[in-house]
């Protein structure tokens, strides 16, 4: 088998689906990427048994055929090789014969039989979504996501869908993000859960326009395509929490402040924070927002104070900075709203403007204030 193909625009195309490949793998086979070539067109697939990608390109072929190419050395040399047609050449036992216009390099392949078999498209439901529509849900709540195994559906982005509208959430029992899109609808009302690896690699993977996104699941998996590429990726068999009943129906107490100031002001204040909470505690009297973090153990202090719009009692409550900073990010307006209640109830977050057919809302809960 022999194909003839750009080596830039390989390089591109592999580069889509390389993050599926994980550095230890089970099996040797999940190293390589598949190569399949019919009727001059070549689709690349790559697996983790969890995710399945793959793209599609044109190269130049009179033959079809299949193979499997270790990821790590193909992508490594393809970095190094100026754009220019790469003659591949495949012998029956799997040997492949990379020339270019002034070097030939060798390498093994593997029996493409050994390859995983993708998951099948059976009972699937579908639902559209726009291309940035689905980017900006997985920007807005993606951070929130827990790393902790331990609770496997936290693991992942929550889609809740309706006839009405579509909504992520994210949680990691300290913070909680909920996008909601009413631009986006469904057939019937359902939900699942979506890993946190597979939405990553979506991320870098889609264009930010207004194509249209056919997305369609089923009890055990998601499909995604967009154009070249698609994706299959197992959902997460969990419950996911009852989140509604952490959001606080009733907070008072309104805070606008300008979102640049107050984020490089948490940054500053945060160095001086303690490593393992990031503890900053927010002093609000009228217009006056005083932030303080400490490290006792080794005798750092920071303080800053900046002006605000507050309307309520005073208030002194204390937040993780890090986490603070990472939800503000979300918000792409210039100021931010912050509805606050007690110091030991959660404060909501929320833009002080929402585009149209959307609705941003953050929650996060209060450290205890060292006295």
């Amino acid at each position: 088998m022999k194909f003839i193909v750009s080596s830039s625009s390989l390089l591109k195309h592999l580069q889509q689906i390389s993050g599926v490949i994980n550095a230890n793998t089970v099996l040797p086979i999940l190293e390589d990427f598949l190569f399949e070539i019919a009727n001059k067109k070549l689709t690349i697939v790559a697996t983790d048994l969890e995710t399945v990608m793959r793209v599609q390109m044109d190269i130049e072929s009179n033959e079809n055929g299949r193979v499997c190419i270790p990821a790590k050395i193909l992508l490594d040399s393809l970095k190094n090789i100026a754009d220019q047609p790469l003659t591949f050449t495949i012998d029956a036992n799997f040997g492949i014969e990379l020339t270019s216009d002034n070097g030939k390099y060798k390498v093994m392949g593997e029996d493409p039989d050994n390859f995983p078999k993708e998951p099948s498209a059976d009972d699937t439901t579908s639902f559209t979504i726009t291309s940035s529509g689905l980017l900006t849900a997985i920007n807005k709540t993606l951070f929130a996501v827990s790393g902790d195994d331990l609770r496997p559906a936290m693991t992942g982005v929550f889609f809740e869908l309706t006839e009405d509208w579509v909504q992520f959430v994210a949680t990691d029992a300290h913070r909680l993000v909920r996008y909601k899109r009413t631009d986006t609808k469904a057939s019937k009302a359902d939900s699942f859960i979506v890993p946190k690896k597979p939405l990553n690699l979506l991320k870098n993977a889609l264009p930010d326009n207004e194509d249209e996104l056919n997305i369609s699941y089923n009890s055990s998996h998601l499909f995604v395509k967009h154009g070249s590429t698609s994706m299959i990726c197992r959902l997460i068999d969990a419950r996911f929490p009852d989140y509604k009943v952490v959001i606080p129906a009733d907070n008072p107490y309104r805070l606008v402040v300008n979102k640049a100031d107050f984020q490089n002001a948490l940054r500053r204040v945060n160095v001086f924070s303690n490593k393992s909470t990031s503890q900053v505690a927010l002093n609000i009297t009228g217009s006056d927002l005083q932030m303080a973090a400490q490290d006792i153990d080794f005798s750092f202090e920071g303080n800053e104070r900046m002006s605000c719009q507050y309307d309520g009692e005073d208030l002194q409550i204390a937040f993780n900075a890090r986490f603070l900073i990472e939800m503000l990010n979300a918000a792409d307006t210039d100021d931010v709203k912050m509805e606050l209640s007690t110091s030991t109830k959660a404060g909501l977050i929320k833009p002080t403007e929402q585009p149209v057919g959307e609705d941003l809302l953050m929650l996060i809960m209060p450290l205890m204030l060292n006295n």
